[in-house]
């Protein structure tokens, strides 16, 4: 995905993108590098704590669509599974596929163009051995489903995290390596999300 000094890329998601959008976050790290590569390009960061797909869905006008951006990282899925436990109110397969596809649609039809990353990690032990791999393992499917039938650029984090791991969690903590909790990420995390992701915007 080529990018210029004239797009607009707005940072759609959760909590991970809402603290990624403060000093030393992927969001203004990615800022950082862009700014001094394309005169005039817009880092918008547009994160909320605790959203899940549905509530993307809600806010895309307001907070996104509004913006006219060129481009949209949509970062997401990690509630939407998390929550199953936590507080019982995830977002089901079929309401997830649903809801992606309505929001890449609609990203779409504005002329923005998508950028959809695959969810990351809920527990940093080796694939397979943290409680929700397989459930996330099915939502990450379905965000590569969905990128490839509607033209949307993947940006496979969740890979990049367990390739990561493989070589710098030899201890198999279950936290602590590129996570503070599990889920949101350290300064490591936050290098390795805005790494992964500029690759996948300048490719």
């Amino acid at each position: 995905m080529a990018i210029n000094g004239t797009d607009r890329i707005v940072f759609f998601g959760d909590s991970i993108t809402e603290q990624g959008d403060k000093p030393n976050g992927y969001v203004a790290l990615i800022r950082d590098t862009l700014t001094k590569r394309y005169s005039g390009i817009k880092i918008i960061g547009a994160g909320i704590s605790g959203n899940k797909v549905p509530q993307l869905q809600e806010r895309l006008e307001r907070d996104v669509l509004s913006l006219r951006p060129t481009v949209v990282v949509i970062y997401i899925g990690i509630n939407d599974v998390w929550h199953f436990e936590k507080h019982g109110t995830g977002t089901p397969k079929d309401k997830f596929n649903s809801g992606l596809r309505d929001l890449i649609s609609k990203i779409k039809k504005s002329g923005a163009r998508v950028v959809l990353c695959t969810p990351s990690v809920i527990g940093e032990q080796r694939l397979g051995e943290n409680k929700f791999d397989a459930m996330l393992d099915e939502y990450f499917a379905i965000s590569r489903s969905v990128a490839r039938d509607l033209g949307a650029t993947i940006c496979d984090l969740r890979g990049a995290f367990f390739e990561y791991l493989s070589t710098h969690n030899p201890e198999n903590k279950v936290e602590g390596i590129l996570t503070v909790d599990s889920v949101h990420l350290n300064d490591a995390g936050n290098r390795l999300v805005a790494a992964t992701i500029l690759k996948t915007l300048e490719e």
